[in-house]
């Protein structure tokens, strides 16, 4: 998959810049005070042309609200969102409309975002007219040949639940790719699907990009994010805590490498801690002197290896200012 072209030096598709997203919850009890709770803490993302960037990690480390956020779904607690240099995350809505066609997503509920009283065909003809301005006369026709195109040429008059997930999946897909985005945000595009329809599902979406297209995939499958990815972006507790091309290097967070490979530990799901490295309760390399840094101080993305990887970490043990050392194995 990786053929796709990066146009790296060409100004990205998207700039994420120090995002923040606070959700108040109310207590428990009707007198109890509103507390509040941080789902992303000062997140930096950068979506070249052409480029697939993952965005991997556990449930609640933030990445979908991220990729919510990249799209004016929800609105940032602080930061700035550019779409092709544009300001994205402070327009109002009624100025986003008339751009929203140009950065598409692709839900995770397939069939909820369906209209079970629509054919596959209807789904991609009414986008078309709706939202892509196109004839009626003009939209028939380009919607079968998108349907064909990723499979779906027999099931043009098929039902939402006359389809399998994959297909369902498929329309969804079709739906956004009709309308030739600039960016897509995938969030979670093969939940539920056996191995062999998620390869297929990823196919028909990144095999389909218009060229010059960026995408974000939000996933928890790694095999994805090795297989069809640029760059992935490995989160926790709502911040990146690792940045890493996988085709010039592997992962060197203990976190990041769990989640890699998670059979050399399993992946943590005891409470994080809430000052200082949020994984430092798990985390191997958080021992003798390092441990009361760990524990005072949130450590920041910073270079290893070589700056043409662009390998990015936050790491104390792991940091530019302390001796190099190969990265232990994780736990």
């Amino acid at each position: 998959m990786k053929a796709r072209t990066v146009q790296a030096d060409a100004p990205p598709v998207v700039t994420v810049q120090g995002l923040v997203k606070t959700f108040r919850r109310a207590g428990r009890w009707p007198w109890s005070p509103h507390r509040e709770v941080p789902a992303v803490q000062g997140v930096d993302l950068r979506v070249a042309p052409g480029e697939v960037v993952a965005l991997v990690g556990q449930s609640g480390s933030g990445k979908t609200t991220v990729s919510r956020i990249v799209l004016g779904l929800e609105d940032p607690t602080a930061g700035a969102v550019l779409l092709e240099g544009q300001p994205w995350s402070e327009l109002p809505e009624a100025a986003r409309r008339p751009r929203r066609v140009h950065y598409q997503y692709v839900p995770q509920d397939a069939m909820g975002a369906l209209d079970p009283q629509q054919t596959a065909l209807e789904h991609i003809v009414e986008t078309l007219v709706v939202l892509g301005g196109c004839p009626r006369g003009e939209a028939g026709p380009r919607a079968q040949a998108m349907l064909e195109r990723l499979g779906l040429g027999a099931r043009l008059h098929a039902l939402p639940r006359e389809l399998s997930g994959g297909e369902q999946r498929r329309v969804t897909l079709a739906r956004v790719l009709a309308l030739d985005p600039r960016l897509v945000v995938a969030d979670e595009p093969t939940s539920g699907l056996d191995p062999d329809r998620r390869e297929s599902v990823l196919e028909a979406l990144i095999g389909n990009l218009p060229p010059g297209a960026g995408c974000i995939l939000v996933t928890h499958d790694m095999s994805e994010a090795r297989g069809w990815c640029h760059r992935v972006l490995a989160m926790l507790a709502g911040r990146v805590i690792e940045e890493v091309d996988l085709s010039v290097a592997e992962p060197v967070h203990p976190y990041a490498r769990i989640l890699f490979d998670p059979w050399s530990a399993p992946v943590p799901r005891g409470p994080l801690a809430t000052t200082g490295c949020p994984f430092r309760p798990d985390c191997p390399l958080a021992v003798g002197d390092l441990a009361a840094r760990c524990a005072a101080e949130v450590p920041t993305l910073r270079t290893v290896g070589p700056a043409a990887h662009r390998h990015r970490v936050a790491c104390h043990a792991l940091s530019a200012d302390r001796p190099s050392s190969p990265a232990p194995a994780a736990p």
